[in-house]
């Protein structure tokens, strides 16, 4: 199914989580330390990228749609480069700044072409932060069609069930993807994303396709959802809902790198649910997608062009 340009132009998607500047150092390999049994990087080129939820934002804003985010970041070097990143995307940008939070920062060491090394900066955010978060919240949900929580365990989303409640009772659709073992926090969404391995840590090891049908659908029952999207790699995706499952395959292209892909897969299916399409036939492009993304270095984006061609 296509949408138009305009059609996406004007669908809202707020995305709401954990916010983290993706820092790369490229270098050249060319001997081992005398130190240790190391490779000595000699840095030639430094890159820095919208990371963690933010990334989501930037998915759902190179597709065409309107994206907003809010997120808790520090008040350091890290967040006023990110939020120059965002500004300069276009997306609506609203960070709340907890001057104790260190803003997060993934910097990877890049060598030949792959990564070597990756060093995470991080602490998790106070209560009067979440709070100021919650308020924002609260006043940017009616402009939006979805509702997006991107959820990396850095304590950016401790608040997330008042919010999905009240995005819920304005009629808003509401995508998580989880993090943790405990999805009780999500009830009442419209749909979670787990992968596999996530899945697993929450309902158990499967066996059986059937096996596997059965824990999907008792937890969405349980959890009262709409839907539960799994993506499964090179298996593809499955959707459980109401009317039962709908499998798409996973499109066959060289992976390069699957660094964001559950961004890409989440953003793409936001945007497509605000713009009006049923997730049903939202799935088979989100999947698309995340098969686009796979074949590009680091968190990626996927255009409108590349996702309807």
């Amino acid at each position: 199914m296509t949408l138009s340009k305009q059609q996406l132009a004007n669908a809202h998607v707020l995305v709401v989580g954990d916010a983290m500047l993706d820092r790369y150092w490229h270098g050249a390999v060319d001997r081992i330390s005398p130190e240790a049994p190391v490779p000595v990087v000699r840095i030639t080129r430094e890159e820095e990228r919208i990371g963690g939820a933010a990334n989501v934002a930037y998915n759902v804003a190179s597709l065409g749609a309107r994206a907003s985010f809010l997120g808790v970041v520090g008040d350091d070097e890290a967040s006023h480069k990110l939020e120059q990143l965002l500004l300069g995307t276009g997306i609506a940008t609203h960070l709340k700044r907890d001057p104790g939070l260190k803003t997060t920062v993934k910097l990877r060491v890049i060598g030949r072409q792959q990564q070597l090394l990756r060093m995470d900066f991080e602490n998790e955010p106070d209560h009067e932060a979440l709070a100021l978060q919650n308020e924002s919240f609260a006043a940017l949900v009616p402009a939006h069609q979805a509702v997006l929580f991107s959820d990396y365990g850095k304590g950016g989303l401790a608040h997330v069930g008042t919010m999905i409640a009240a995005a819920r009772a304005a009629g808003k659709a509401v995508l998580i993807d989880p993090k943790g073992s405990d999805y009780s926090r999500y009830a009442g969404a419209s749909v979670i994303t787990p992968n596999r391995a996530e899945l697993q840590q929450v309902v158990g090891a499967w066996r059986s396709e059937a096996e596997l049908h059965e824990k999907a659908q008792n937890l969405r029952q349980s959890l009262r959802l709409d839907a539960v999207l799994v993506t499964r790699s090179e298996d593809g995706m499955t959707l459980f809902d109401a009317q039962g499952h709908s499998h798409v395959q996973a499109q066959a292209r060289e992976v390069f790198d699957v660094t964001g892909a559950g961004d890409t897969v989440i953003a793409t299916l936001a945007a497509l649910v605000a713009a009006g399409l049923p997730l049903r036939d939202a799935m088979p492009l989100a999947n698309k997608a995340g098969g686009i993304v796979v074949g590009k270095f680091g968190t990626a984006t996927v255009s409108y062009e590349e996702l309807f061609t």
